[in-house]
């Protein structure tokens, strides 16, 4: 089942000191009811090394006091753009800082950092830096869900900045919904794996940073009653190697699974069993996503019935009648935004060429992934696969056996050539086949990308 939007295995505590030892981070704190935990997160930033700068819009101090912010941080709390000793301290933050965090974030500072108006110190700040920045958005769902605040997140997302979904749960007035700040522990484990990849760039931006990348993974469970499901052997291993390997390349990460596998660092996890929950999940993200990776193996019928009791021997064998789910990849394909990369899975048996290429028409994708279930060491549970990448227009690469991180990475840096626009060589004419790792295969085939984890 979901744990709603923001949800994560890890907790923060295990990784996050070493990444966060010894950097400046300043703490943007905006005015919403959420401001009570940039309490316990500015606390925490401090122990795990972190020199900490509190900057305040002048609705937080409603809710919290600068005073508390100035006694726990490495340096007193900032209020205002002006009456500083330094004649320009968004610049002086700015440079100095490793990461600015910004949590709670309010629809307002978004807004206003989206539109470059730096009506205090704290978005005077966002727009001064040059290091990475991390918001975390706060607000009531009416709030969240409207399209002039997504439309500012789509802009941040696009800009390179790194945008930590809310989750779901009690917020202010007793309301219940998505909006409610991630936990302090989610907050900093994503803190720390962007100042991670920061430093193992040397600063530089990676090829999918700020990029928002929804994954897909395991195979989906169909009930037949409390007891019994119908389902298949996919394991999600291909899935969860790609969610690594987009975070690794710096993407914000929504992993919508049906396994229980380890997740990496900083991946959103979505936890759900049916093919009908990963649609609803699948398609509220997709609309912010530029990249989508439908890499799970859905089921494509269900029981048109759900038996409420545990069905008996002694009753004789039981009629199901079996009815179509949601094909999530067409779906995907008929609802696709500007400027979006779909990929998507083909599990075959025997030869999957024509059967991946009528797919790869058929959903409306720019890249279909095809394997051959049966071949050694390829597929279902293994830690191994072989793929070949159908391109819309003709094109094809082939990845040879080797281990799924691999064929995940060969997948998104064909991905990645459509999401920068970078045109097709002239030597990748339909019907050439590459292989992935060749020279010049990265170069020459048309890329392209979409969705599926049919191992």
């Amino acid at each position: 089942m979901s744990d709603g939007p923001g949800s994560n295995r890890a907790d923060g505590s295990a990784t996050a000191g070493a990444s966060l030892l010894g950097a400046t981070v300043v703490l943007g704190v905006s005015g919403g009811i959420a401001a009570y935990k940039a309490v316990e997160l500015c606390r925490r930033l401090v122990d795990a090394g972190a020199h900490v700068v509190p900057v305040l819009t002048a609705n937080a101090t409603r809710f919290v006091g600068a005073a508390t912010f100035s006694a726990l941080a490495s340096e007193p709390a900032r209020l205002e753009l002006f009456g500083d000793d330094s004649p320009i301290p968004h610049t002086e933050l700015g440079r100095r800082a490793d990461l600015v965090l910004v949590a709670p974030a309010t629809a307002r500072v978004i807004g206003a950092y989206a539109a470059g108006i730096s009506s205090d110190l704290l978005v005077a700040t966002l727009l001064a830096t040059r290091a990475p920045v991390l918001v975390c958005p706060a607000m009531h769902s009416e709030m969240w869900e409207h399209a002039a605040v997504q439309e500012n997140l789509a802009t941040l997302r696009r800009r390179g900045v790194h945008v930590l979904e809310p989750e779901s749960g009690r917020l202010a007035g007793g309301d219940l919904g998505a909006g409610r700040l991630p936990e302090t522990g989610v907050i900093l484990e994503q803190a720390a794996r962007i100042l991670a990849a920061a430093r193992h760039t040397g600063g530089r931006a990676r090829p999918l940073s700020g990029r928002h990348v929804l994954v897909t993974a395991g195979g989906t469970r169909e009930p037949i009653d409390p007891v019994r499901f119908l389902s298949n052997r996919s394991s999600g291993k291909q899935g969860h190697a790609l969610a690594e390997a987009a975070a690794e390349l710096g993407a914000d990460v929504t992993l919508v699974t049906t396994s229980g596998l380890p997740v990496a660092s900083g991946v959103e996890v979505v936890e759900v069993e049916t093919a009908a929950q990963m649609a609803e999940a699948v398609l509220e993200r997709a609309g912010t996503a530029e990249l989508v990776v439908m890499a799970a193996a859905v089921a494509d019928y269900r029981p048109a019935e759900v038996a409420t009791s545990k069905l008996r021997k002694a009753d004789g064998p039981p009629e199901i009648r079996l009815v179509p789910t949601v094909d999530i990849l067409a779906e995907l394909g008929r609802r696709r935004h500007a400027g979006q990369v779909l990929v998507g899975f083909a599990a075959e048996t025997g030869s999957p060429d024509e059967r991946a290429k009528c797919k790869l028409e058929e959903k409306n994708v720019d890249l279909m992934v095809a394997n051959d279930v049966e071949a050694e060491g390829v597929g279902f549970a293994h830690e191994t696969n072989a793929v070949t990448i159908f391109h819309r227009g003709g094109g094809r690469t082939e990845v040879p056996l080797q281990s799924k991180k691999g064929v995940a990475e060969a997948v998104l840096h064909a991905a990645m050539a459509l999401l920068s626009g970078t045109p097709p060589c002239k030597d990748g004419s339909a019907g050439q086949v590459l292989t992935a790792g060749s020279p010049g295969s990265e170069a020459s085939a048309p890329h392209a990308a979409a969705g599926s984890d049919r191992e």
